[in-house]
């Protein structure tokens, strides 16, 4: 009664199950899993000295790592309070370089270059002779 078209709809309506459930591993699944991964490795590179914030949103510098207890100690504030975080309730770590620091940085290297290319060439023209 059904025949070949029966059995080509079932074919069908698998084949967008599958495309679906594929769709929704790369849209979905994959990026969060690198996004845990990323989120990880900054967890594990986080080192005396670094500022962070923390999942509440209190922000302040690590000043011992107890790996033990699998938590760090920052110290916050003016007052200089510090207070114990597990490692799962660090958000972030702020320690981003300047943005001018970053161009300063950036000319100082780009005028050394020059400089080498000019002594370079100063050298090449006194061989020359």
């Amino acid at each position: 009664m059904f025949g070949a078209e029966g059995g080509m709809g079932g074919i069908g309506m698998i084949a967008i199950y599958v495309l679906i459930f594929a769709a929704m591993y790369f849209f979905l699944i994959r990026p969060n899993s690198k996004k845990k991964k990323a989120e990880e490795e900054m967890k594990k590179s986080i080192t005396i000295g670094d500022d962070v914030t923390t999942i509440g949103g209190i922000v302040g510098k690590i000043v011992a790592v107890k790996d033990d207890e699998d938590a760090y100690i920052i110290e916050t504030g003016t007052d200089r309070a510090k207070i114990k975080i597990r490692k799962w309730g660090i958000s972030s770590v702020d320690n981003k370089p300047d943005p001018l620091t970053v161009a300063k940085e950036q000319k100082a290297k780009e005028k050394a270059e020059k400089k080498a290319a000019k002594e370079k060439a100063k050298a090449d023209k006194n061989n020359q002779l």
